[in-house]
């Protein structure tokens, strides 16, 4: 079973956010990056760049497949984990944490009350 902390927000697409005031911090579920494999390459946007709701915002490719990531939230890249363009495992290790893929300024707050809390991100999962 994978591991879905309480007070993240989650996308029917396998991404989590986590609040910090007006910026989203974002990445891949445990679920997603168990599902891929071996992670071995991500591309990420810029600092700067724009992103929108549900719109790909980069890909990320393992030994077994390469998939989209969707953006859950509208907004202005605000940082990028750089540690993973070399060490893109890390999100295998601990996609909650040093995994991290974005921050994002958000640029509309109420997009996150369309995602899926941890309860019904589970019951997508169909671990409920």
């Amino acid at each position: 079973m994978s591991r879905v902390p309480g007070e993240l927000k989650y996308s029917k697409e396998h991404e989590w956010v986590k609040l910090n005031g007006n910026v989203a911090t974002i990445g891949i579920t445990d679920h997603a990056q168990k599902e891929l494999g071996d992670i071995v390459f991500v591309e990420l946007p810029k600092a700067g760049a724009a992103v929108a709701f549900m719109k790909p915002f980069g890909t990320v490719e393992s030994v077994k497949a390469a998939s989209d990531l969707f953006s859950p939230v509208t907004g202005k890249v605000a940082a990028v984990n750089g540690v993973l363009d070399g060490a893109p495992e890390t999100i295998n290790k601990d996609p909650y944490g040093e995994g991290w893929m974005i921050q994002v300024e958000l640029a509309d707050a109420g997009e996150v009350a369309k995602l899926l809390d941890a309860k019904g991100y589970q019951q997508h999962l169909g671990q409920a």
